[in-house]
């Protein structure tokens, strides 16, 4: 209780809100097919193109509306959330693994291997982002593996660069000096003694790069290089209503916003989980 009560006093507004957004989000991909109304690739041509329930013409059958296929919005949002929870997290977890690797010996070896590494991450700075993905993805084919695993390989510098960044500090502690005193093996001083003292940053970090890998693979997706059309998403949705965004506005508007707010609500709980581990966020000696 004592813990609750804790989280609860430092949370603000808009943790509190990206916290209710976020679980919203999670239950919905947990529990879609309980909660979607209908099938993701039901099609029914004859429902084509029906608008919001609350518009002339609506159907409270289709509360957000049909796509060009008769096929239902809020079925396929919810199911879009099943793609984005596990592009999202898969990805970033193989950011941090290879991120916290090369970021520990980096800091820790020094010398050369810490100028090879530190040049590897010059090189990825040095081309953008999405071209990149983009590249990886042309020659690697188009699948929801391949893109988690492009996200994930082309998504490890910042976490290369915050570990080490963090052992370069770590390492001169005395905690350390003590273990390298007793025989200690490296592997046994990075694994066992510096890397929980800096494994924290780097899983806030993960939290915060949640968002921005979701926005990936839409982005991705929306280009035609990201998951199959055959599986529902929030980009595949974004893509295939931009032609009718003039005359069905609810197939861009509602996938859009739903990939608007879950970024940002991530960010926000990233946010409010960095201000938590760190006191000194807060003003708190």
């Amino acid at each position: 209780m004592k813990g609750i009560a804790k989280i609860l006093k430092h949370s603000t507004f808009t943790a509190k809100f990206g916290l209710v957004i976020v679980i919203i989000w999670l239950l919905c991909a947990i529990f879609a097919e309980s909660l979607a109304p209908h099938g993701a690739n039901d099609i029914d041509i004859s429902k084509r193109f029906v608008p919001p329930m609350w518009e002339e013409g609506g159907s409270s059958n289709h509360v957000l509306g049909t796509d060009q296929m008769g096929r239902d919005v809020l079925s396929r949002l919810i199911y879009g959330a099943q793609v984005s929870i596990v592009v999202g997290f898969m990805s970033v977890v193989v950011g941090l693994i290879i991120g916290i690797v090369l970021g520990l010996v980096a800091g820790y070896m020094g010398g050369w291997i810490d100028s090879v590494i530190m040049r590897m991450v010059d090189l990825m700075l040095s081309f953008p982002f999405i071209f990149l993905a983009l590249c990886l993805v042309a020659v690697l084919g188009s699948s929801l593996f391949n893109v988690i695993l492009v996200l994930g390989i082309t998504g490890w510098v910042p976490y290369a660069r915050t570990i080490r960044a963090q052992v370069l500090s770590v390492k001169e502690r005395e905690f350390v000096r003590a273990a390298h005193t007793i025989g200690c093996k490296d592997t046994t001083v990075l694994f066992r003694h510096i890397l929980p003292s800096v494994i924290d940053s780097a899983i806030i970090l993960g939290t915060m790069e949640m968002g921005t890998s979701i926005l990936a693979e839409s982005s991705l997706t929306f280009l035609g290089m990201g998951v199959p059309p055959s599986i529902p998403t929030w980009g595949n949705m974004i893509a295939s209503g931009r032609q009718y965004i003039y005359t069905a506005w609810w197939l861009t508007a509602f996938p859009g916003i739903a990939l608007f707010l879950v970024c940002l609500s991530i960010n926000f709980v990233g946010d409010w989980i960095r201000d938590i581990r760190d006191p000194r966020l807060r003003g708190v000696d």
